[in-house]
């Protein structure tokens, strides 16, 4: 298999596309293209991690860089540590929700975004390239190791106007907490226990053993739905290895979309600050009627963090995000933060009184997602789109990322994906069933 190159970072299977050497190459090609100063790098929780992190190490001081060792973190940690340091770019050692096998390089500028695609298709090209240029003995970069990264993350969010931390602690809550064995053991926890909450963890041992589908999904959280009615807790957090996505779980064990997750942060931070939402292609519609019950502007853009932070800026957007349980609040830093997301909806949970009541306004997302493995006789946009008119006629297109097609009040997006070798069929309708039977009829047209 070869890797996985796209605005999502440079993903691999270990031993196989991804080894010390292919690592090298694409840190030092990265290292070239970068100005000159500081770069931070971090990893999550994977055994290969350590690996990685020392080749991309390697490649980086290679090329003159000093190195800023910031150790096990959170993607958005990492993020936050880029946006408030001297730093030129960073490197994040995550393959996110891929399973344990996989890792990953998500490449930072050095205002903490996500390379562009144009940026991407620069660093390829060096690594691609028959030589890359290392620099001489006395002119190799140094390693420093920070430690503050985490506690610097959590300042940051308890600062927020949206999180009211007396609010919350007053609120007595209870919650449980799933990191499956990523790399939010620890400050997911901890962020807990600077709110007052009261915590019950699973899976919060910073193994990189994932114990389940390390996705954050509903259809994978059973075992934390048992233990938040077993242990009578008010609600559910759970997250991916790299703490950009979180999903719920609510009072009882009631299993939620991670689609609300972005629902309820936004319907919150709204309350108090109106202004532009971005979401991505993908993102349930009950965000287009918060927003519209908020009266601010709703926009969609390409699946991909940096497709949306992009629009999200250039909209000037107060809030957004994808509907994968990615929440974005430019005003920390811009990029999908489950870490935050979490503190906004135990604000807002703080604020309503439970999380049903914050449900409650919001209309339900009935969503089915399904994949299907991408080669030669289906990679084809013209017969996803003849596969899509199977829902009805005379709906709206958009083909900026893959083909969606959308009705009144449903839809479905055919979409390579960013993170594997497959196609992404999504849709939403009024049902489950509804929206079972719109992917069973494109899978059926595309004959899988």
């Amino acid at each position: 298999m070869t890797l996985k190159v796209s605005v999502s970072g440079v993903r691999g299977i270990v031993g196989e596309s991804l080894d010390a050497e292919s690592l090298v190459r694409w840190a030092s090609a990265f290292g070239q293209w970068l100005p000159e100063g500081p770069v931070v790098v971090a990893r999550d929780s994977r055994p290969s991690g350590p690996m990685v992190a020392a080749a991309v190490t390697a490649g980086l001081t290679s090329t003159g860089h000093e190195v800023i060792d910031g150790g096990m973190l959170t993607t958005p940690t990492t993020e936050m540590l880029v946006q408030e340091s001297d730093a030129v770019g960073g490197v994040i050692v995550t393959a996110s929700h891929n399973p344990v096998e996989w890792n990953a390089l998500k490449l930072l500028r050095g205002d903490g975004l996500f390379l562009d695609a144009q940026e991407i298709d620069a660093v390829t090209q060096l690594q691609s390239a028959d030589f890359r240029l290392h620099k001489k003995a006395v002119e190799v970069g140094k390693v420093h190791t920070r430690d503050d990264g985490e506690t610097m993350h959590l300042d940051g969010i308890e600062a927020l106007r949206y999180v009211d931390v007396d609010a919350i602690r007053a609120a007595g809550l209870h919650v449980v907490v799933d990191c499956v064995e990523g790399a939010g053991g620890g400050i997911m926890p901890r962020m807990l226990e600077r709110l007052g909450v009261k915590t019950d963890t699973l899976y919060c041992g910073c193994t990189g053993m994932f114990p389940r589908d390390p996705e954050p999904r509903a259809d994978h959280l059973q075992e934390l739905a048992d233990k938040v009615k077993s242990t009578g807790a008010d609600l559910g957090l759970a997250v991916d290895p790299d703490v950009d996505r979180l999903a719920l779980v609510d009072k009882g064990g009631v299993l939620l979309s991670e689609e609300l997750t972005l629902a309820i942060a936004t319907d919150h931070v709204l309350a108090q600050s109106k202004g532009p939402v971005v979401v991505n292609l993908s993102t349930t519609l009950a965000m287009d009627a918060v927003a519209e019950r908020h009266g601010v502007p709703f926009h969609r853009a390409p699946v991909g963090e940096a497709n949306v932070v992009a629009k999200m800026l250039a909209e000037k957007a107060v809030i957004g995000g994808e509907g994968n349980g990615g929440v974005i609040l430019p005003a920390l830093h811009a990029g999908r933060d489950a870490v935050l997301g979490a503190a906004l909806v135990l604000a807002a949970v703080a604020a309503r009184g439970s999380l049903g009541a914050c449900l409650e306004v919001l209309p339900p997302a009935f969503m089915v997602k399904d994949k299907i493995t991408l080669d030669e006789s289906i990679d084809h946009p013209g017969k996803w789109r003849e596969a899509a008119t199977r829902m009805g006629e005379d709906g709206d297109w958009d083909e900026s990322d893959g083909i969606r097609y959308a009705l009144t009040d449903r839809w479905v997006h055919l979409r390579r994906s960013n993170t594997e070798p497959v196609l992404r069929i999504i849709a939403e309708a009024p049902s489950v069933d509804a929206a079972r039977g719109i992917v069973d009829d494109v899978r059926a047209a595309l004959g899988r």
